[in-house]
């Protein structure tokens, strides 16, 4: 018969599952609790590392409708429910399995996909929804880049075009403009006294 705590605890792993857009399943034989606290500080806030029971798992994982864990729940068995970027997550598990061969990844699930122990490590060498995004990012950003420099030289060639002085030769013409009036009043009085000295 289920005590309470038996039948808390499957609710709570099946909504963890439920909650999970990925689910990877570890054995953690002979690893200390301060490298498994390690591995959920490298894990991140986003994933949830927790040691289980291989029977309430089981039951777990039915209620939740995943079969991927049959015939795996074996040994000292914890299992990372991923939240975030489970890209992310995997590279954090499978980098610390390569430091710490204690660590067995066996099998996950991703989006509802069964995954065994290379396909967690396949995802794992994918590039993580950040660098996905920064790369959309840069790939948006080039071409209003290139954009502007293109209208920038259209305007230029235009205005070259239409003989259109530039704004520094502009001001100029205007400068002497406005000093012609000026010089011809000048010259005005020299010349009527020329003229008068002539008589």
């Amino acid at each position: 018969m289920a005590t309470p705590t038996k039948v808390s605890a499957v609710d709570e792993i099946t909504t963890d599952f439920k909650d999970s857009t990925a689910a990877v399943l570890t054995e953690y034989r002979g690893l200390t609790v301060a490298q498994l606290k390690e591995l959920r500080r490298a894990l991140g806030a986003d994933t949830k590392f927790s040691v289980v029971k291989n029977t309430l798992t089981g039951i777990a994982a039915k209620e939740a409708g995943i079969d991927a864990f049959e015939g795996q729940l074996s040994g000292p068995t914890a299992i990372a429910f991923i939240k975030g970027d489970a890209v992310a997550a995997a590279k954090s598990l499978t980098d610390f399995a390569k430091a710490n061969p204690k660590l067995v990844i066996k099998t996950g699930i991703f989006e509802g996909k069964a995954l065994d122990a290379s396909e967690v490590i396949a995802l794992a060498a994918l590039e993580s929804r950040e660098l996905q995004l920064a790369r959309v990012a840069g790939v948006l950003k080039a071409p209003m880049s290139a954009l502007a420099r293109t209208v920038d030289a259209l305007r230029v060639k235009l205005e070259e075009g239409s003989g259109a002085a530039p704004a520094a030769d502009a001001d100029s013409s205007a400068a002497e403009e406005a000093a012609a009036p000026a010089e011809a009043a000048a010259e005005a009085p020299a010349e009527e006294a020329a003229a008068t000295e002539a008589n």
